[in-house]
Formats: C-alpha cells, sequence, structure tokens
C-alpha cells in the first residue's frame, strides 16, 4: 500500500481510569471529533486489575465470576484489563480512513501497532483468519478467537481490536495482552507504539491535554451509561 501523506494527528497518554471513564471518554472523543478536525490516538490503563470489557452485542453472563465488567461501544470478545495495553483512535468524519472499508481501516491501524512490536524485537504477524462462524460470538474471550488482521506472536493472539463507525466517524479500540505481564516496561511499549503509527500512517504526533468540557461530557456519558446497569446488562 502507498504510504500516505504527510498528516497531523493528536497523542494522548492518558492515564487509569474507571471502567466506565474509559468507555465513556473513547465515545466522547468521537462525539467530539469533527471539532477537533484531527484523529486522536490515546493510550490508557484501568484503576481496577479485576475488570474485563465485553463486547456491544455479547450476553453479560459471558463475564467470568469475580470481574467487574463495562459493556464496550465496540465489537469484539470478553478482554481481561489485568496486564493488558490499551488504546483507542477516533477519527473524523471526512477523513480518508473513514473512507476505506472496515477491514482496510483495519489493516493501516494494525499495521501501526505492528511496526511499533517490530521495532522491540517482537515480531507479530497478522492474521488472515476470520472467526469459525461456530464460535458463540455472545460468550467468546477475544484473546482466543484470532480474526482477520489481529495480531499473532508465536502462533497466539496477542492484539486484539473492534470498531465502532457512526456519522461522527471511527472509534477503533484496541489491547494488547501477551497472556501476562508486559514484556516490556508500559512507558517503552508506548514509545514504540506512538513510532509505529507515525511510521506507518506517515504521521506528525502533537500532544493533547483535555479541556474541561470534554471531561466533563465524559463523566456525564459515564454516570448516564457506562455505568448503568441498564447499559451494561442489557442483553
Amino acid at each position: 500500500m502507498p504510504i500516505p501523506s504527510r498528516e497531523s494527528w493528536l497523542l494522548w497518554h492518558d492515564g487509569a481510569r474507571s471502567a466506565a471513564m474509559n468507555m465513556a471518554m473513547d465515545e466522547a472523543l468521537l462525539l467530539t471529533a469533527a471539532g477537533r478536525e484531527l484523529p486522536i490516538l490515546r493510550f490508557y490503563r484501568w484503576e481496577a486489575p479485576t475488570t474485563v470489557s465485553i463486547g456491544y452485542v455479547q450476553r453479560a453472563d459471558a463475564v467470568p465470576p469475580g470481574y467487574a465488567f463495562v459493556r464496550r461501544p465496540t465489537g469484539g470478545g470478553v478482554v481481561y484489563h489485568d496486564h493488558d495495553f490499551t488504546y483507542s483512535v477516533a477519527v473524523p468524519d471526512g477523513h480518508w480512513l473513514t473512507g476505506l472499508d472496515r477491514t482496510a481501516s483495519y489493516d493501516w491501524i494494525n499495521r501501526s501497532v505492528q511496526q511499533g512490536l517490530r521495532s522491540l524485537r517482537l515480531a507479530a504477524d497478522l492474521a488472515d483468519q476470520e472467526i469459525d462462524h461456530q464460535v458463540d460470538r455472545g460468550s467468546m474471550v477475544c484473546f482466543t478467537n484470532p480474526t482477520k488482521y489481529d495480531l499473532l506472536l508465536a502462533g497466539r493472539k496477542i492484539a486484539g481490536s473492534a470498531q465502532r463507525r457512526t456519522r461522527e466517524g471511527i472509534l477503533h479500540q484496541g489491547s494488547l495482552h501477551f497472556g501476562g505481564p508486559l514484556p516490556v516496561a508500559r512507558d517503552q511499549l508506548a514509545a514504540a507504539l506512538e513510532a509505529g503509527f507515525a511510521t506507518v500512517l506517515n504521521l506528525e504526533l502533537a500532544p493533547f491535554e483535555p479541556g474541561t468540557d470534554l471531561l466533563a461530557f465524559a463523566e456525564e456519558l459515564a454516570r448516564e451509561k457506562y455505568a448503568s446497569p441498564l447499559w451494561n446488562g442489557r442483553r
């Protein structure tokens, strides 16, 4: 694929937040994407290691015993947030990524993650298979069911992602999980992924700091939606 023209994105090294607030912040970034005009790449963590997130269409009984959970605005399976590295990309409508089909946009973003891992001598491959139709998507665990453009290390899925597309643009949520503690320091992994996105997508990344309006909007979404039993237990 040809390298895209040079462009600017925003980069947010966020901290640890509650499960509800993490999902609310990602949705808030999508809903306000037009006002920023630039895509934003967010790295973030989870306050409670005994938290999982489940896909938009999954059943609540997919949650393992003893875990708190939140329902994501995107699809996919159960994701454990004990040792993972989580990121999201919010792309405003009209950006060239929104003009691609879902598979092609996954390819660009996941190759960016792949490039970052390669710089750490983690030679991950892009999966080329689809999830078997016999897999129960309502209860599946994300990292046991690779699908096309997920990342595999020694045949094991280590990175998965899902998207939501709306009139505001694209929200792409991704997670890296190596089956235990991260293989390198979190800051080192973040720097590698930052460089991977910059290289593959030909980006200049500018630091982002959220304003009070964005934070207040996310807090409202967290309170009214992502912390609500009506949202989380809807299936």
